[in-house]
Parts: structure tokens; sequence; C-alpha cells
């Protein structure tokens, strides 16, 4: 039984397969009605079906082994194994399939999956031994142990003596660092470990008998991982939602997951780089920008007219062999023909692609999986301000859980993600848009369409976060190192995130245009706009983290580390208003104590970071209600005192020196002359992590 197969909805991305085995006479099961049978007095004393929900809302897809041997073809099928409290029926109501012991063959099994990288989470009990199981055979290969023992504690307790306090750690060693903080563990025995890779994660406390007992270990073997509670009553339904025991429960699995989040991303398709048609058109079209201006036309002083009329059929005849395999872009393609001939007529003068340019419409085919071929002349933003021609190949990512919020709370019909599969030589920078504007075409370009490549977002985040974490010492939770460990996973983050971020733009209190074509304004107009759009994903993540969709809060760390680690150290300092809106952020975060950098390390109070960040999401946006009353000028000064407060600004600006001495508005552009490229410079702390950052090959350069 698949659990997801019977509770329909908003379906994100899987990343790991559980397998919870019920075939060894286990005192727990995910499925309700067997539950039920086993205590129809009160089935939640015998129910994991709460914690199954859990996983299933979030990126587990649940199945049960209700009659199986544990081979390794069943196991296969499996990332993580979970083993509730397997019992002889005279000690506990059970499944009632199968012996409560693992034979040699299963041992070996689930050691070598284990081995090769599969996840153990195994749920003992008191007095361990009389139970007629054979766990502790199976985890002795892991160097822990469930001993025969209860726990008592007649000072920290929960109603009885025997639902004794457990503190719960975090293991650097281990790369485990929860969220949960305590948990009451129900007549629980003790875990040991004396492995050279095994650890003790929970304590009782000191007044307990035994104190300072081990009640959760883990272990590391091989590729895989291993969680062992003394306890299982803590994740069945009658306790799992008391304390910390939902944020343990999870926090252990996707800790014990971390080899299936690691996995690569399968290609969604059979798109390869070697195919003919591909490697023609893409061919020609080098060749063609070559020989380009940076206006994007032919100076035929200097090249040879037929030549350059023969190397353009070269390009319509490629493309006129690629749409067979784009009969939904049949009218585009013709457009881009017409134009190529068009310029061959004129010279070769600047291009002018207006014609396919209104012929060009991803934002109608947003299915996912859809590919687009894009042949433009264009510029590349962040790469190149020069116009030369350009060949794609693009993919739209569209699952249904992003279609469904796109038409039910977020609608922005212009957004179109894409992930790009192959493009000549303009996009080997860092350019992660397609927009319009960017097309060699006579004004005015239409805006019909904004696309964004989450998948290189996502790249460039994934890629500082990973060196960054060693160099702050930074503690992630188990899932937010879930997330940064699966490309698939953080690209779908993006998808999410683009989508609020790009309709934030248009919606709000909005006193100046807030797209940044051109900059008119002071540049932390934009650093503010942009942030005021990330805040506004950040708190619309959370909305639907909490109500539908749990996924969303990864948007949430997404936001964090992107703003906070990436944009203050990525390019240059001139008028980067993207720098500035992650300096504002981190800013803001480390004088509330959120953020704090010390003894070397930079660490996160998790559980105060959203409840912070509205904080600050309401102030930027109390600014923009209020400038709508404002002068420019006026309303140019009250945001750089906003920013002010948070990030230092130049000794040599204009803005603070001068500002009592000309209060002038009769120009505005002689306000914006006085703004320094490095309005708001990096902090110590900025500086001495973007060189850690370079030497670590995070950065292109400093």
């Amino acid at each position: 039984m698949v659990l997801s197969d019977v509770r329909p909805g908003l379906e994100q991305r899987k990343s790991v397969r559980v397998l919870v085995d019920e075939a060894h006479q286990e005192a727990w099961s995910v499925r309700p009605e067997l539950s039920a049978a086993m205590r129809p007095e009160h089935p939640g004393d015998a129910s994991y079906a709460g914690a199954a929900v859990l996983l299933d809302d979030r990126d587990f897809v649940v199945t049960v082994n209700s009659g199986e041997p544990l081979t390794g073809e069943v196991l296969s099928g499996a990332d993580v194994l979970v083993v509730a409290h397997p019992s002889d029926p005279k000690w506990e109501r059970t499944t009632g399939s199968g012996r409560a012991l693992l034979g040699p063959d299963e041992l070996d099994a689930v050691r070598t999956f284990v081995e090769r990288g599969g996840g153990l989470v195994v749920l003992g009990e008191t007095e361990q031994d009389k139970y007629g199981n054979n766990l502790n055979e199976l985890l002795a290969a892991f160097g822990l142990r469930i001993e025969h023992a209860t726990v008592y504690d007649y000072v920290a307790y929960h109603k009885t003596e025997s639902w004794v306090l457990g503190s719960v750690v975090s293991l650097r060693e281990a790369g485990f660092f929860p969220q949960a903080r305590q948990a009451y563990f129900y007549r629980t025995g003790v875990v040991s470990a004396d492995g050279e890779h095994s650890w003790l994660g929970a304590f009782t406390s000191s007044t307990a008998d035994p104190p300072r007992a081990g009640l959760l270990g883990l272990a590391r073997y091989g590729a895989g991982r291993v969680a062992v509670f003394a306890d299982s009553d803590l994740f069945g339904d009658d306790c799992l939602a008391e304390h910390d025991h939902v944020r343990l429960w999870l926090d252990t699995l996707y800790w014990v997951s971390a080899s299936a989040f690691s996995a690569p991303v399968l290609a969604s398709g059979s798109f390869s780089t070697d195919e003919s048609w591909w490697a023609s058109l893409s061919e020609v079209v080098s060749e063609l920008r070559e020989l380009e201006d940076g206006d994007g036309s032919i100076d035929l002083s200097r090249h040879d007219a037929e030549a350059c009329r023969s190397l353009v059929q070269a390009v319509a005849e490629a493309i006129g062999v690629a749409s067979d395999r784009f009969p939904h872009q049949r009218g585009y393609l013709e457009a881009v023909v017409e134009d190529l001939e068009q310029w061959v007529r004129a010279g070769f003068v600047k291009p002018d692609f207006a014609r396919s340019l209104a012929a060009f419409h991803p934002e109608r085919s947003r299915a996912d999986g859809t590919r687009f071929l894009v042949v433009f002349p264009m510029y590349t933003p962040n790469a190149s301000l020069e116009t030369r021609f350009e060949a794609l190949v693009v993919e739209v990512p569209w699952p249904g859980w992003i279609a469904s919020l796109e038409k039910t709370h977020f609608e922005n019909p212009k957004f179109v993600p894409v992930h790009l599969l192959d493009a000549t030589a303009g996009y080997d920078g860092e350019c992660a848009v397609l927009f319009p504007e960017t097309v060699s075409a006579s004004p005015p370009a239409p805006n019909d369409f904004g696309a964004i490549f989450c998948d290189r977002e996502a790249s460039r985040l994934h890629k500082v976060v990973r060196a960054a974490t060693p160099i702050l010492g930074l503690e992630l939770p188990p899932e937010v190192q879930a997330l940064f460990a699966s490309e698939a996973l953080l690209r779908d983050t993006f998808l999410l995130w683009d989508l609020v971020h790009d309709r934030a733009h248009s919606h709000g209190d909005l006193p100046f245009d807030p797209f940044m074509v051109r900059q008119r304004l002071p540049y932390w107009m934009y650093s503010l706009e942009e942030l005021r759009c990330d805040l506004t994903a950040f708190h619309e993540a959370g909305l639907l983290a909490a109500r539908e969709l749990p996924f969303a809060r990864y948007v949430q760390y997404a936001v964090l580390f992107d703003r906070i680690l990436r944009f203050p150290v990525t390019g240059s300092r001139v008028r980067n208003y993207d720098g500035l809106g992650g300096q504002i952020l981190f800013g803001f975060l480390h004088r509330e104590g959120v953020v704090r950098w010390t003894d070397n390390q930079l660490r996160v109070r998790w559980e105060q970071l959203e409840v912070a960040t509205e904080r600050l999401r309401k102030e930027v946006e109390e600014l923009y209600r209020a400038g709508i009353d404002m002068t420019r000028v006026s309303y140019w000064l009250a945001a750089h005192d906003l920013v002010a407060k948070y990030v230092k600004p130049n000794l040599a600006s204009r803005w603070v020196s001068e500002r009592g001495a000309a209060m002038d508005e009769s120009d505005p552009r002689a306000w914006i002359a006085k703004v320094d490229d490095d309005e708001f410079p990096l902090s110590i702390f900025y500086r001495n992590l973007r060189q850690k950052l370079v030497a670590a090959g995070a950065l292109a350069s400093a």
C-alpha cells in the first residue's frame, strides 16, 4: 500500500521511499484499519498513521511491507526502512504477520541495504530482552544496542515518573543538528553506543535512574545511516503531537535519508547535445555570432557578404530541420526564418526580430516537460550587453502542484520557469533570465512572458551554501541539509519562490515602477523592491507550509541563504542592488539576534526566523505605504534612512553629509548624481566571507 494513493491533494516531488515493516509482529501499524483491529478499544495506542502522514505530506512516499521477508529485492524499492518494536504476541498486540525474529538472510540484507546508502530507523522498548526479537543482533554491526532497562525520573517527568524527559543534542561529528530540543519517553529503555561511528543523540536528565543515559542512538555505516530509539510510544498517535515529538520524528527521518536526497537529478527527457539537428544548429549560430558587432550588425566592409548570406541560409535550414521537433512552435520558427531573410535584405544592419518575438509565446504552453527552441539576436543580462545571435533549448517544469497554486493562489500568466538544456556561448555566463526586452527588436517589445532559469539559480545557491557551510561552521537542521543536498528539490524550491516573487512586483503598495530595466532611481530603491518581493515570498511560503503544502518551507530557507550568503558577495560593488538587499536582511537578523557571528561560527535561531523576518517585511511595507504620500526625494531619503538602520552608509556618503545643506527637490536627478557607487559598503564579515568563498572556488572572483 502507498499512503499517498488514498490521500489526494497538492503533491510535491517525492525524494525518499520509506518502507515500514509490518511483517515481523510489530506492535505498531501505519494502517488505521489494522491498528483498529489490534486495539479496538483504543487504536491510537497501536497506530503510527500520524507519523506516516507527516512524512507523506513532505518529501516521502510511505509504503508497507506486510508479509514479505526483508530481502535485497524487497529493500531495493526503499531508501529508508522503519522497524517499529517487533514483539512476541504474548507481550504485545501485534500486526500478526511472520516472526518477531529476523532471519540470518534478513539481517544480512538489512546491513547491506544500510551500507549501500539506506536509512534504518529502529524503535525498541522498555525491558527490551523479553520481547523475543533480535534487534540487538541487527544493531551490533552499527555499534548500537538497546539495553534491558526501564527509566524512572521523579523530578523531570510528565504525568508519571515513568514518562521521562529526554534532552536532544546536536552532534557535529554525526552531522546531526536537530530542531527538536526535548521529548518525553514513556517507559523507555536505554540505548548505548560503542562503535567508532556511533553516537548518542538524546539523554535522560541528571535526576533520572539511570542518569544521563542514552535514549537515541545514531550511527553511520558505509554510505547509510541508522537511528534507534529505546521507546516507540513517543511517535504513536497518542503522543506524537506533544512537546517536540513531531520535530524529532522529522529530524530523524531527514537525517537517515541523506543518501536519497543526494541522488543525482534524472533527466526528464531524451535531449542530448550530440543530436545531429542541435549540433548543426548550434554550430552555424555560433559561427554567425562571431561575425557580429556589438549591436548585432555585421560590417560588410570586413566580412564577405556572400559568405554571410550563406551562413544565414544555413541557420534557416537548420531551424527548418529542427522545427519538426517543436510542432507547437511552428509559427514562431517560421517567423524567425522570415526575420533572418529580412535582415539579409536590409544589409545585415542591427537586427530587428520584432515579428518573431511577437510570435514567441512560451507562457501559452506551460505544460510539464514542454520544450522550446529559442533563436534570437539578444543580449544576456549579467553576462554581456552586446547583442549576438543565440540558440537555446529549454524545458518548462510545470508539475501539478505549481499549476494548481498559480491558478488558485498566485495568478501569474506571464511567468515561465525553465531549465536550460543547452545554449550557445552567450549563456556561458550566469544569465538566469530570458525576457522580451533582451531581444533585438523595434520598440516597444511585447511584455508577454518572463522566463526564469530555476535550474541555474538553484545551482548557484547550491554551490555557495555547500562552500559556506564549513567556512561559517553552519549547523543546518536535517531538512535544510536535505534541501541543499538535492538538486531536484532546490530547483522545485526556486520554481515556487520565483512564481511568488515575480508576482509580488505588481502587487501591493507600489509608489514607483518596480521593474528594473533602467536605474532611474537611487539603487537602494531597487534593493528594497527586490527584498520586498523576497520577503513576500518568505511570508506566503510560511502560510502555505502551515496550511496545505509543507514543502513551501523550503522557500524560506532558500530566501534566507540566497539573500545573506550569495547576493552580498556576488558581482561588483557598483550599485549592486541585489547585494544590498542581502546586506539589509543580514543586518536586521543579526541585530535581532536571529543570526549571530560568534566563536567563528554563524549561528541561526531557527525557531525565531519566521517571526523576525515578518517584522522586517512589515517595516518595508510601511515605508511603501508612507511613500505614496511623499515627494520623490523625501521618499528616497526615507528609504536611505531605513537601509542605514541595518547597513552603515559609506563614510563618503553625500546623502548623509549634504542632506541638511541643500534640501532642494527641484531636480531629483541631481540627487541621483550624489549616489556613491558603493553607498553601503560590505561589512568586515562579508569582506572576509567573500575572500574565503573565492578561495573555495564558489565565486568567480573577488
